[in-house]
């Protein structure tokens, strides 16, 4: 069975972890912070957060912004539940929004949204491909959109206007006019989960870029004392001569990276750039080539004159199908011994948001969408004759099925 997304495990990165385990240095430590410093250089930021998850990391920074019951944030409809889930934890109201072609945030469709109640958009880099991040802090900047903004705490009077949180779980290496994504809007939030481009097995990055007067490496410290339960010592700092004491200053989260993890993440960032990018980008451009012959294959959008995707995701689209049809197809393709995927079930169609009162018709982009998407293994080991077996395996299920 050729699997759907196993992660690159080999003896460097064993080898790196041994070398973690006998430092005697576990949690939060040095190979953590050189993560931070490497993460930071790559996506030309002043400052990173590594952090336990992206889950955690993203709540961190709603919780550092204020928002709480009554606030609204803004969320795309296409997205995991995590985008929603940490607005919930927060007791705000997740306000969705419909997506495009591309899967991205319609940011056309947000500004109606828009009430003296939001705090926060939270747009979602679905497979990999940015959103279109200069037209989403236009939007934000607008003065009539600025006008609406009530700020309920020091960090939003400070900003002045809503946040945007990048949510980039899916896009570490990216490309914006140019750039590695990162420094787009005021905080982008990478994840390093076991399936993503680069692992660190569970583990996150906060990229720290909001604008003046606020100084990041300032707000750096906040956030770090934040991710140790509002502890404004971590444990590398408290081995120091004579720094034993410490004080707890909030009622902060634990969601701090440690040094097993960031182990993971420095082999894997060490080859990320010129190994793992290139051998991702090859094997979608080999589905693309393959796929493209059939009039039925609607092929992800890669590339285009602002962005460059991660290639994480291979969202195949079979034009024209019903909802049956492609569970069929996927079905088939299971029986060929390929393992493919779905990205993803609709917020209003998971039973926790359907009994909120979300409706999936309100959506009809993302609708259509999820119900002709199709994702196609992408890992580093997958082999020549594994991708042509993959493309075998959903062409010949596809083509007895429509």
């Amino acid at each position: 069975m050729i699997p759907f997304s196993p992660p690159r495990i080999d003896e460097r990165i064993i080898n790196e972890v041994a070398d973690a385990l006998r430092s005697g240095w576990i949690t939060t430590g040095p190979k953590t912070k050189l993560f931070e410093k490497k993460i930071a250089n790559y996506c030309n930021v002043s400052n990173v957060l590594a952090v336990n998850s992206w889950t955690t990391g993203a709540e961190l920074l709603l919780y550092w912004f204020g928002i709480k019951e009554g606030d609204e944030v803004i969320v795309p409809v296409y997205t995991y539940c995590a985008s929603a889930n940490i607005v919930i934890h927060r007791g705000a109201k997740v306000i969705m929004v419909d997506v495009t072609s591309d899967f991205g945030i319609d940011i056309s469709k947000i500004e109606k949204h828009i009430t003296s109640k939001t705090k926060a958009i939270i747009p979602v880099d679905v497979g990999g491909l940015p959103v279109q991040f200069d037209e989403l802090t236009a939007l934000v900047n607008k003065p009539k959109i600025k006008d609406k903004f009530n700020p309920q705490s020091e960090n939003q009077e400070k900003l002045g206007r809503i946040m945007i949180l990048s949510d980039a779980a899916h896009s570490f290496g990216a490309k914006y006019n140019g750039l590695n994504v990162g420094s787009e809007v005021d905080f982008t939030v990478f994840s390093f989960h076991a399936v993503k481009n680069l692992t660190t097995a569970e583990g996150g990055a906060i990229c720290i870029n909001l604008p003046k007067p606020f100084d990041n490496t300032e707000i750096y410290k906040q956030l770090n004392t934040l991710s140790l339960h509002g502890q404004n010592k971590d444990a590398l700092a408290k081995t120091q001569k004579g720094s034993w004491e410490y004080d707890v200053i909030d009622a902060g989260f634990k969601c701090n990276m440690t040094d097993i993890l960031a182990s993971i993440g420095l082999v894997e960032f060490d080859r990320y750039e010129l190994d793992t990018l290139p051998k991702r980008k090859h094997i979608f451009d080999t589905y693309s080539k393959e796929l493209y012959k059939y009039d039925w294959a609607i092929t992800p959008t890669c590339k285009d004159e602002k962005r460059e995707s991660s290639y994480h995701l291979y969202l195949l689209r079979i034009k024209g199908i019903t909802l049956e049809i492609r569970n069929q197809i996927i079905q088939d393709v299971f029986e060929q011994e390929v393992s493919v995927n779905v990205h993803y079930k609709p917020l209003p169609l998971l039973s926790y948001y359907k009994l909120l009162g979300y409706e999936i018709n309100n959506y009809p982009n993302a609708k259509s969408l999820w119900e002709n998407e199709i994702s196609l293994p992408v890992y580093y080991d997958l082999s020549v004759e594994n991708v042509n077996a993959i493309i075998k395996a959903v062409v010949n299920a596809v083509e007895s099925n429509i």
